[in-house]
């Protein structure tokens, strides 16, 4: 393997990998022989007793280990998975994968009544209206690298999106359209603390997308966006000239990584895979903010766009804002070592990872010093995981299998080495991403570990020519014993990433509490439960509960504008109502305590049934009241 970094004339190296036996797909991937397994390796003999929260004192074998939760115990863990086109987020519990809960983001949903109660509707119309959104990277807030249970933010891979979801309550309480990008590929919080969430721009546009430079590609760029987390206000755009493409932050608030390719600016496939060699693009988030701060930028629909292109100004002198890091043609994945002393990044098209030591970015003048280690892991490495060991994890999409690495060992060995290697496993199949438990974290637990596949083929029930996709749980906590492939589970395509976060780090409410709404409660005083007209503008209020509505008929005329505003005055757990009137494409989701409102205009008279969609008791279906709309004179 050859090793050629940038000249000091600042040209692009012309080779960074070359292999004489190449595959015509992957121009790049030295093909080598392997055999798949037609079923899981190293299946589990039967087993006794939850795995329980490692330590370094208790942690368990493999052969100790069991998956199953049985009923009325919980699991250890929540793992949040992206649905992919759905627009949610599944969660599942772990180790048992079963589905909890599916948090609606970027779709509408009934059950929830998310996106038909004025809310969630305007949040999801202020965000561009769209009708369909594509998750990709579910990434929880950090306190002092730690998860700590507030919010978890998520892309919009299709729109140019971030969503910010509320971990009280799992739902969704804030999105932003972020109007200079087109495709949010990557998400990620800075760390430490989670102050500034990241947007990573993919798909190269004119900036702005006016009109100008259609057909001028050298012209176009991409930007990362920085969202102030509390406000989940848009701060600030990065303009760069490649498509970038996923993110992850250092530890200590400074560095934000990225992979990016396409440095050639081209249009096409032959274009965009020309080049030898893309970049990892390092983001120094001070220098922004300082620049920021000083009026360097260039205001784009409304957002301070700092210029931080390869030949920008303000990458010049001892501070660069921006960093380009010569690695393999066509990166993926990025992501930063549990101690922050690496950001490591996946070859895709050639068949390493890049070990990146960070600290060396503050010292070195060529950014490319700061390559301490390249090991050949297999084809189509993509995404890159950690335990508490010092072991990297990282998916091989042409192979078929997770690589177990050893991190050190890849810093010592020569550049092109396999021998940091441990071990290989067969997944079922072309897995994507992969998550370890609390991975992006400083503390990882060293567990599990779940591969997203993008393919299952034999592996479930025939469904069509539409195949489920399969997510794998393997339990990596016996270094002796290897990776054990304990549990498939069928996902609905198609799913991307995820996060595992210890469920004592969570605090999930039961009932709404009033105080965090921004509806005033509704008792059932009578003087809380009123029918007010105004000209053709109605607005009732009205509390909910067990088997009625706080108004037997509710009269309006044709034509009116009706706003309802109605809470669940339970308060018992699990006690959930709705107000549902399907001919006027009304259903909200009503929780204990909670309150929502809902906006339609009753433009047809007639007699139509308010009643609740959820079965609430046994006088469910007498829970119910008339809309009664007289006709217009």
């Amino acid at each position: 393997m050859t090793d050629t970094h940038a000249s000091e004339s600042g040209d692009r190296p012309t080779e960074i990998a070359t292999a004489d036996d190449r595959d015509p797909l992957f121009a790049r991937i030295p093909r080598r022989d392997f055999m798949k397994a037609g079923a899981a390796a190293g299946t589990m003999s039967a087993l006794a007793g939850c795995t329980g929260l490692l330590s370094d004192d208790d942690r368990q074998s493999a052969a100790d280990v069991d998956t199953e939760v049985p009923p009325g115990e919980h699991d250890d863990y929540y793992a949040f998975l992206s649905g992919g086109h759905s627009g949610d987020i599944r969660v599942y519990g772990v180790p048992s994968m079963r589905q909890l809960m599916r948090i609606p983001v970027f779709n509408i949903e009934s059950a929830r009544g998310y996106g038909h109660d004025d809310e969630t509707r305007a949040m999801l119309e202020e965000a561009g209206g769209y009708t369909w959104g594509d998750t990709h990277h579910p990434r929880p807030s950090q306190t002092d690298n730690t998860y700590d249970g507030e919010w978890m933010f998520v892309n919009d891979k299709a729109n140019g999106r971030m969503a910010r979801i509320d971990l009280t309550y799992f739902e969704t309480d804030a999105i932003v359209d972020l109007p200079n990008q087109q495709g949010t590929h990557g998400a990620c919080a800075l760390m430490p603390d989670t102050r500034l969430v990241f947007g990573v721009g993919e798909l190269r546009v004119p900036i702005p997308n006016d009109g100008r430079d259609l057909d001028d590609p050298e012209e176009y760029g991409s930007v990362l966006s920085a969202i102030e987390a509390e406000s989940f206000d848009h701060q600030w755009d990065v303009r760069v000239d490649c498509n970038l493409d996923n993110g992850d932050s250092g530890k200590d608030g400074k560095w934000f990584f990225t992979t990016s390719y396409n440095t050639e600016e081209g249009v096409t496939e032959q274009e965009m895979t020309s080049a030898d060699t893309d970049y990892v693009v390092a983001f120094n988030v001070p220098a922004i903010e300082e620049a920021v701060d000083a009026g360097e930028y260039e205001e784009i629909n409304g957002v301070p766009v700092v210029d931080g292109t390869e030949d920008s100004p303000l990458n010049d002198g001892g501070e660069p804002l921006v960093r380009y890091i010569d690695v393999p043609t066509n990166p993926h994945g990025v992501s930063v070592t549990p101690d922050g002393q690496y950001a490591i990044a996946s070859g895709k098209l050639d068949p390493t990872c890049t070990v990146i030591e960070i600290d060396r970015l503050d010292e070195a003048d060529d950014p490319n010093d700061a390559v301490v280690g390249r090991v050949n892991v297999g084809n189509g490495p993509l995404h890159t995981a950690y335990d508490d060991r010092g072991h990297a994890y990282t998916t091989l999409f042409v192979d078929s299998q997770v690589v177990k690495w050893d991190i050190e060992a890849a810093v010592d060995a020569e550049m092109g080495s396999e021998d940091p290697v441990i071990e290989k496993h067969d997944v079922h199949y072309s897995p994507g991403h992969l998550i370890a438990a609390e991975s992006y974290t400083g503390n990882p637990q060293g567990d599990w570990l779940i591969v997203l596949n993008k393919l299952s083929k034999d592996r479930f029930l025939p469904v069509g020519p539409v195949f489920p996709e399969n997510d794998q749980l393997f339990y990596i906590g016996d270094d002796d014993a290897g990776m054990e492939l304990v549990k498939d589970t069928p996902a609905y395509p198609e799913p991307h990433d995820a996060s595992i976060v210890r469920a004592d780090r969570l605090d999930p409410a039961s009932v709404y509490d009033p105080d965090d709404l921004e509806l005033d409660f509704i008792s059932p005083d009578d003087d809380e439960n009123f029918i007010d007209r105004d000209g053709d503008q109605v607005h009732v209020e009205m509390y909910n509960q067990r088997n009625h509505f706080g108004f037997e008929d509710i009269t309006v005329q044709e034509g009116d504008e009706v706003t309802i505003r109605t809470t669940n005055i339970e308060q018992e757990e699990d006690i959930l109502h709705s107000l549902a009137i399907p001919q006027h494409d009304v259903n909200v989701k009503v929780a204990p305590q909670e309150t929502r409102e809902v906006t339609f205009t009753a433009d047809q008279p007639g007699v139509y049934w308010m009643y609740c969609a959820y079965f609430c008791s046994a006088l469910h279906l007498e829970m119910r009241s008339r809309l009664l709309v007289e006709p217009a004179d």
